[in-house]
């Protein structure tokens, strides 16, 4: 049975942080810890929200890697609970929306973290006593202010997804402004993730038509200003088009992703230093490639309507786009340039296998299948 669901409360819009205490007022937080990173401290944007938030009483947590990982949300959930806390706010990326998803669990439910994981049959067995949150987007890529699910490596570095209607933000303030200035790499790598997102999720096989719909009207907003938005960190219209794309392929993966993302979330467990968005850059053309063969994708002509949504010809010409875009936005020629070598293949294609997104992939990868990916991905 299919199960649709757009729950999340959006504030969007140019200074839409200021709205930030009245959403704590509103979602019943009195006292925030905010979860963020140093890049985000560092370029101001953390002292932003702080002034939005007119002296209601806070913590930080300012130390979220670029990865998320069980070490740092128990650090961050040991200072909710000694500050006593009864909200959580994420300013940042991926990483620090899913920190702040980490913690929500961990401050208020027993055990290690991984108990909670998709994987290991953990998303029963979170309630609807994790902390409330509040999301602030910094980038426009994984789309975490609006999503059920966070991407965390565990203590025993596996690279888990933890996916719960409750891990829902109860607000997500989505400004665009605070993307302005965004560095050109990873605004091209961000984008790019935002852009996978809403691939994967138009071509996976469940039967979710609003999600459809959402997903491939975000790729044509993604695809057109993924570019002006990384030549230019100031046009403030690219930045709002990219920013929506992020949100509409996060509201539209709930349909679930694929192998980009299975193939991505083992290797980032491998290699922590290696940047989501650009992995799922590098997975894209052989992905398409290999799904153009699935029953649904053909009967359904996906392929030939994310070429349309795209201003391409046809569905055949997606991934050797998608490898001109990567090269245009100066992202890496493919893994090796980015380190990653024919010796890891085991580990990744194993953890490939194991992740919470290989079920979902319109047609079911093997071993060979997945060996065959990262041979076209080098």
């Amino acid at each position: 049975m299919a199960f649709i669901n757009f729950v999340t409360q959006i504030q969007f819009d140019f200074g839409a942080v200021r709205m930030l205490r009245q959403e704590c007022e509103r979602v019943g937080i009195s006292k925030p810890l905010i979860v963020t990173d140093p890049g985000v401290k560092a370029a101001g944007i953390l002292q932003k929200a702080l002034d939005a938030l007119c002296g209601l009483p806070c913590a930080v947590f300012d130390q979220t890697p670029s990865n998320p990982t069980e070490l740092a949300v128990c650090a961050a959930a040991e200072i909710y609970q000694s500050e006593g806390c009864d909200g959580l706010i994420a300013v940042g990326g991926g990483s620090a929306i899913d920190c702040a998803k980490g913690v929500a669990i961990a401050a208020t439910h027993e055990g290690p973290l991984s108990h909670y994981a998709t994987i290991e049959g953990g998303s029963p067995r979170i309630t609807a006593g994790v902390a409330p949150l509040i999301a602030v987007p910094t980038t426009s890529g994984t789309g975490s202010e609006v999503a059920r699910g966070a991407i965390i490596i565990v203590n025993d570095h596996r690279k888990l997804g933890f996916h719960s209607w409750h891990l829902v933000p109860k607000a997500a303030i989505c400004d665009p402004e605070l993307t302005l200035g965004l560095p050109p790499m990873l605004t091209a790598a961000t984008g790019m993730d935002a852009i996978a997102h809403c691939m994967e999720a138009f071509m996976a096989s469940t039967f979710n038509p609003p999600a459809d719909g959402i997903g491939l009207d975000g790729l044509t907003r993604g695809w057109t200003h993924i570019e002006r938005a990384t030549r230019n960190g100031s046009d403030a219209e690219a930045r709002r088009q990219l920013m929506s794309a992020s949100m509409q392929g996060a509201m539209a993966f709930q349909k679930g992703l694929g192998c980009v993302h299975s193939l991505s979330h083992s290797l980032g467990g491998i290699n922590p230093r290696l940047h989501h968005g650009t992995l799922n850059a590098m997975f894209l053309p052989a992905v398409v490639r290999f799904n153009a063969e699935a029953e649904s994708v053909q009967r359904e002509d996906r392929l030939n309507r994310m070429a349309h949504a795209m201003g391409l010809g046809s569905g055949s010409d997606i991934p050797e786009a998608v490898r001109d875009m990567n090269a245009r936005l100066g992202l890496p020629s493919g893994l090796a340039a980015m380190g990653v070598d024919r010796t890891q293949f085991d580990a990744i294609i194993s953890g490939a296998l194991r992740d919470h997104c290989h079920a979902t992939n319109p047609r079911l990868a093997s071993a060979q299948d997945y060996e065959q990916m990262l041979l076209a991905s080098l």
